[in-house]
Order: structure tokens, then sequence, then C-alpha cells
């Protein structure tokens, strides 16, 4: 493999990728997004991962070998790409021909990315059979090492059943996650939570989701949706009321945005809340669809984006966001009833992966909710949208580690898949193609742990201005996952096909990564493409 890769060489290539980077994103700059989609699409998947790889960088250069080793071969690959950028659609990006990375920098890059670095990456892994030891400071490694064992020895067992059955989360799960604290780790202590911070919550959520993506690492998304909400715009009265009771366990939550008609472009939302009164109670009567509402039917209470003003001119202006209480179903199909006529039924939506909590379309008919139920009450209306994007940046960063930790999955089990499997009279490591598919798949796994890491950091120091950053963490490690379980699969032969293998799990499994928290596209156009654009 040779010398191992200089930290200093490749800060020093990054650094031009980023004066790249610099002159594309200005050049873009005062005209509309919508008129140059696919180039903002382009830049934001370049600045992504080159963030990625400063990060990776920051943290690989500090631990050493392996991590120091994928770190180098990341930032060549990034290099690779500002390449191609320039070469194939600089003229799009106001990039003159030969205004590429320097010729040191493709040096390093031709360097970084010599197969035997990658193909010696992945004899590695496999010897470890893919463990992550990341070294982390030791209170988060003891976060992480008592999140694994309970991932390893309690939800792990049971993953294949939920999934293939397509039952519901167990109810043992949300016990032990509540006696561990695992659903206040963003609340306040003075509201019972533990307020860990997004990092250990990152770690938590990345070890259940390594275990199972929808029986136990997406739980405590929800919560913390509605935990961010609450604390960003919630009355003090609300927040003593709710949040004690979602840190405890106690109450499940479902969040409901999405509509039929409605996916990505939040601020359409039409389902309604009017004013209303229930036997001399002053509150607001729900009524309208929603869709996609995930663990609706075992949820306690829903967070629900409604259209408090009429007015379509409003647009975003007119949303409100509410706590709607509810009864707890078991199944595929609920239905609620209120002693006034109101009525709250549910149909889960058949899918094929991400299985375990189910994710319903709802029908809200004059469902009838107390005043207190708006989040800020009276001065919370016509805040909800401003409420919701908050929460989806919180959403969006523990989906980074959702995503992580199905790759981490992946890569463990392709490792001993291919220490085990024998063909032509050797270990499938043996060859030099699995070595360098295996080795890569633990770098891009590498790289989308460092941006979500790097995110949650910054979201402990400002939550606001971290958003578009949280954003990017979804946006690189939903296609990681994506990419390395179909890798996986590939290095399992007709096996990863069968249900018999935890592989064909995690590929169904992956594919919803990209889309909910806010589609692909979105956030790299309006998110993430707005934020470069300022």
């Amino acid at each position: 493999m040779g010398e191992p890769l200089s930290a200093d060489q490749a800060r020093g290539a990054l650094e031009g990728v980023a004066a790249i980077l610099d002159r594309a994103i200005e050049h873009a700059r005062g005209r509309d997004i919508d008129d140059q989609q696919v180039e903002v699409a382009r830049l934001t998947e370049l600045y992504t991962e080159h963030r990625a790889a400063l990060d990776l960088l920051a943290y690989g250069s500090g631990a050493g070998g392996i991590h120091a080793e994928m770190a180098g071969i990341w930032a060549g690959h990034v290099v690779g790409q500002a390449q191609c950028l320039v070469a194939l659609h600089g003229a799009e990006h106001g990039l003159e021909p030969g205004s590429g990375p320097d010729a040191a920098a493709l040096a390093f890059a031709r360097e970084a990315q010599r197969s035997e670095r990658a193909c010696a990456v992945g004899v590695q892994v496999a010897r470890s059979r893919g463990r992550n030891d990341a070294p982390i400071d030791e209170i988060m490694a003891q976060v992480r090492d008592a999140v694994r064992e309970f991932a390893d020895l309690e939800v792990a067992p049971r993953a294949e059943r939920i999934h293939r059955e397509d039952l519901l989360v167990p109810e043992e799960f949300i016990r032990e996650m509540s006696d561990l604290g695992y659903f206040g780790m963003s609340i306040p202590e003075q509201y019972g939570g533990t307020e860990m911070g997004n990092v250990a919550m990152c770690i938590t959520t990345e070890e259940l989701s390594r275990a199972s993506l929808a029986a136990a690492g997406s739980l405590i998304t929800r919560p913390e949706i509605l935990t961010k909400a609450l604390m960003a715009g919630g009355t003090d009265a609300q927040k003593q009321a709710w949040l004690p009771r979602i840190a405890s366990g106690e109450l499940m939550v479902g969040i409901s945005v999405t509509e039929p008609d409605v996916g990505s472009d939040v601020a359409s939302v039409k389902c309604r809340a009017t004013r209303s009164t229930l036997d001399g109670v002053d509150g607001w009567q729900i009524d309208g669809p929603k869709a996609w509402c995930t663990f609706a039917g075992r949820a306690d209470i829903l967070a629900v984006l409604l259209r408090t003003d009429p007015d379509p001119a409003k647009a975003a202006r007119g949303l409100s966001l509410f706590i709607v209480p509810k009864e707890r179903h078991d199944g595929h199909e609920f239905e609620c009833t209120q002693p006034g006529g109101g009525r709250l039924s549910g149909k889960a939506d058949a899918t094929p992966g991400y299985r375990g909590m189910h994710s319903f379309t709802l029908s809200f008919e004059r469902w009838f909710v107390p005043g207190d139920c708006l989040i800020g009450e009276e001065a919370g209306e016509g805040r909800g949208f401003y409420l919701q994007m908050g929460g989806f940046a919180a959403g969006r960063l523990q989906t980074g580690a959702r995503a992580t930790g199905l790759a981490q999955a992946a890569v463990e089990r392709t490792a001993e898949y291919v220490n085990d499997r024998v063909q032509f009279g050797r270990p499938l490591i043996d060859f030099q193609l699995t070595q360098h598919r295996l080795g890569m798949m633990a770098t891009q796994t590498a790289a989308a742990r460092a941006i979500t890491y790097a995110a949650a950091e910054a979201m402990d120091v400002d939550e606001r201005a971290a958003a578009p950053y949280a954003a990017q963490a979804k946006l690189l490690a939903c296609d990681v996952a994506v990419r390395v379980t179909q890798d996986g699969q590939l290095l399992h032969g007709g096996w990863g096909y069968a249900e018999e293998y935890a592989i064909s799990r995690y590929v169904v499994d992956a594919q919803v990564l990209p889309i909910f928290e806010g589609v692909k596209p979105t956030l790299q156009l309006k998110v993430v493409g707005r934020a470069l654009l300022g």
C-alpha cells in the first residue's frame, strides 16, 4: 500500500476544492434556484461530500491507523469529483477549462485512490468483522457500549421476525428504552430528561438502527421532533404537561405533516383546524386527511400541522402546530371516536421495508382538541411552520445517524460473510474486488458518521444556524446507506436476495431514507442550496 496518506496534503487538496466551490457558488448567486435546479443539486452534492471530507479528516488524522487512511481515501474521492465537475460541467458553473484541482491535489487524489489502499482497508475491516471501534471520548464510549449491548441482546434477535411478519414494535422495547432514558435525551432535566445533547442522541440512534431501523432506531425520532417544537414555542404549562411524559416513555409520539396531495411543499398544507366549542370548552375542530404518519396507531399523541387561517395567500403563515391526544391501537387499522361525534381513523400503508412502526394515512372528521393543544396557545397561531421546520432539523440530524447505523450493519454482516463464505477454494475476502468493495463500504460509512457527529456538535451550539449542516448529514448518510447496503447485498451473491440473511432487510429499509424527513431533491434545493446561495 505504501506510505500512509499525508493529512497535510489532504487538507491542501481540499482547500483547492473549496476554492472551486466558492467560484461555482458565486456564479449561481443572483439567479432563482428553480431556474438552475440541476446545477444547484450538483453543487450541494459536492459541497456536502467536501464537508464530510473535512470532518472525517479532522477526526481521522487524530485517530490514526485505518481511520486516517479512510479519511485520505475519501478526500481523494472528493478531489476527483471536483475535477469531474470542472471537466464535464464547468461551463454551466462558470468554471474555465483547466480551473480544476492543481497538480499537487491531483497527485494526492491519484495516490489516495489507488486500489491497493481501499483493498488494504477492506482486509482490516474483514479481520475485525466490521466492528465500529471509532475512538470517541470516554462518556460517549460508555453511551455507545450501553446502547450496543441493549441493541445486540434485545433488538437484533427479534428484528427479522418483526420485518418478515410486519409486526408492531414490541412493548418490551419501549419499556426498556424508557428505563434507559432514550426518549429524554434532548429534554432538559427540569422536565424529566437527561439532556445529554445531540452527539449522544446520534450515537444512541446509530446503535439502535444498526440492530433494526424500524423496530428501534426510529423510535426516538418522533419524540425528538416534538420536543424541539415544544422547547422552541411551547408555553411553560405545555412544557410541564407534555415533556416529562415524553421523556419517561409514557407518551409515544407520531408526527403528522404530509397530506395525500402535499409532500415536500409543506406550506401548502390544507388539513384545517377551525375554532370550536365542545361542552363549554373552547378549542379547535380538525377536519381533513393526512398521510405517512409513522407510528400513528400506537402513538398516544400526534403532532399535527394544520391550517388555521383559511386564506391560501397566507401559505406558511397560516399554519399552526397542535398536539392531538388519541387512544393507542395495535394493528394496521384503527378508529377513535369522541362523544361529540368526532372521528379519527387510520390505515397503515403497505411498504416493502421499514416495517415495525407502520406509516398511516389518517382522516380527521370533526375531531376536537382543547385550546391548550395548540403549541404556544394564542401566541403559537401561525407559527406552526417555523416550529415544525425546527423540529425537522433535529429529525434530519437523527436520520443521518439512522442511516449511518444501517450502513454499519451492512458493513458488519458483509465482513462476516466474506470471511466465512468459501468459493473456488478460498474465502471471498481473499479476492481483490471483494477487498476493494468492502474497503469502500467502510470508508463511505466513516464519512457519513463524521459529518453526522460534526453536525450534532454544531447543533449543540446553535440549532438554528446548524440546520443546513444537519440536512447535509442526512443527504450524505442516506445516500451512503443505499449504496453500502446494495454493495453488501452484491457481496452476498444469491443469498443477498434471501430473507434468511439480514442484508436483504437492510436493502429495502435503506430505500426510505432519502425520502423521509425531507426528500432528497427538496433538501438539495430548498435547504442546503438556499443556504449556500444565501
